[in-house]
């Protein structure tokens, strides 16, 4: 079920939403003149880029190579997908079905590990897109500059959820532990930690613990995590977290497995943290306002997204006044990747660019600006030499 709706699902929403609206994103557009420039017409208009480069992560592995793709194949590149090595099952089945369902002078699936990203990148692309994590999109930014290439980086980051005493906790527990959850927690735009007004804490703890035991009813202890590393990673986390365990807190070396886990009050400087989490392990942090949170939240880097759980519109104009992230939800988490309406990307730490419907469209292309003039009438004023008349004249005009 998480396959359907997190990596599947969402592709064919995309390329539908792309097809209804691509001949009016392909307009051009008029725009107006200034007097200097009259008579004449001004528009723009959009071209394609020419080949671009598809990097996909391994958490995703068929929404976050293919989304991209149909803003790159809508604008009208030629693409190249680089999979990601670390989900060999799903890389080998593009390989296998995209050029039998594509183009294959069109769009080509090159498999390999980080040697065959840096091949690419060095064929000096026309547009080079990767989702990952911010180290590796150091490296792959700074391949690109090599040759001049314009990146799009959709990174990741610390996505906290604020939940003040305003919010309906019922609610606020169920749609944090569910996008929490998914895929493992796996997902870029999870809730990586909450910040919870302590008036209410002890409450949302309590509704969080409930809804997570009812959603994992019959479920295995443990969730699925995707390799030996991350689950090492994930391991030491917890391991060094502190705090009160008030969930889970186990996990299954054998099957590089982690149970559902709710930290209270972790040690403000441990890695769990500090670091993004990318697993099923929430942290949840008492605070004693919405002022403090906001405060917490703006030490770090910029995170890929936000989350307020909030009634109050002063307290959500205030989020969204001071909290800069690359996207916002209120009253939900996650849920505005899955709008095509809106730019998807993140800012600072967390990303540069977006996509999206009509955003992936401009993302890989090229605006193109156009003036069209008649060749009469031609004054001869603007050209030299230029008489004491002409240069006042010229002056007051530009």
């Amino acid at each position: 079920m998480d396959s359907w709706l997190g990596d599947v699902a969402p592709v064919r929403t995309e390329a539908a939403y792309a097809r209804r609206h691509l001949r009016s994103w392909m307009r051009r557009r008029r725009t107006g003149m200034p007097l200097v420039a009259r008579p004449g017409r001004a528009w723009y208009q959009y071209e394609p880029l020419g080949v671009v480069l598809v990097i996909g992560p391994w958490n995703y592995p068929v929404y976050l190579s293919l989304g991209p793709l149909v803003g790159a194949v809508a604008a009208g590149n030629c693409a190249v997908i680089k999979p990601s090595e670390h989900a060999p099952v799903c890389s080998a089945l593009l390989a296998r079905l995209v050029p039998q369902y594509l183009d294959p002078d069109a769009v080509a699936v090159v498999e390999g590990e980080a040697q065959a990203t840096q091949l690419l990148l060095d064929q000096g692309l026309d547009h080079a897109f990767f989702t990952g994590g911010p180290e590796i999109g150091k490296i792959v930014m700074a391949s690109a500059a090599r040759h001049l290439t314009p990146v799009t980086l959709e990174l990741g980051g610390k996505s906290p959820a604020i939940v003040t005493r305003h919010a309906d906790l019922e609610v606020a527990a169920r749609r944090i532990a569910w996008t929490k959850l998914l895929n493992s927690g796996q997902t870029c735009i999870a809730p990586d930690y909450v910040l919870v007004e302590t008036e209410v804490r002890d409450r949302f703890v309590t509704q969080l613990v409930q809804t997570i035991r009812g959603f994992r009813s019959g479920a295995p202890a443990t969730l699925p995590i995707v390799n030996r590393r991350q689950f090492e990673r994930l391991a030491a986390l917890l391991d060094g977290a502190g705090g009160t365990v008030v969930l889970g807190g186990s996990v299954d070396a054998d099957r590089a497995a982690v149970e559902p886990t709710v930290v209270v009050d972790p040690d403000p400087d441990a890695p769990v943290m500090r670091e993004e989490i990318f697993g099923p392990i929430l942290p949840v942090v008492g605070v004693s306002s919405l002022d403090e949170a906001v405060t917490l939240v703006n030490r770090g880097p910029k995170p890929l997204a936000a989350y307020l759980f909030s009634s109050a519109k002063s307290e959500r104009e205030q989020v969204l006044r001071e909290v800069s992230a690359g996207g916002i939800v209120i009253n939900h988490a996650a849920v505005h990747c899955l709008v095509p309406q809106l730019p998807f990307g993140g800012v600072g730490n967390s990303g540069m660019g977006a996509y999206h419907g009509r955003w992936g469209f401009e993302t890989f292309s090229h605006r193109k600006a156009v003036l069209s003039k008649p060749a009469r009438p031609d004054l001869s004023l603007i050209y030299p030499p230029y008489s004491a008349r002409a240069e006042k004249l010229l002056r007051r005009l530009f």
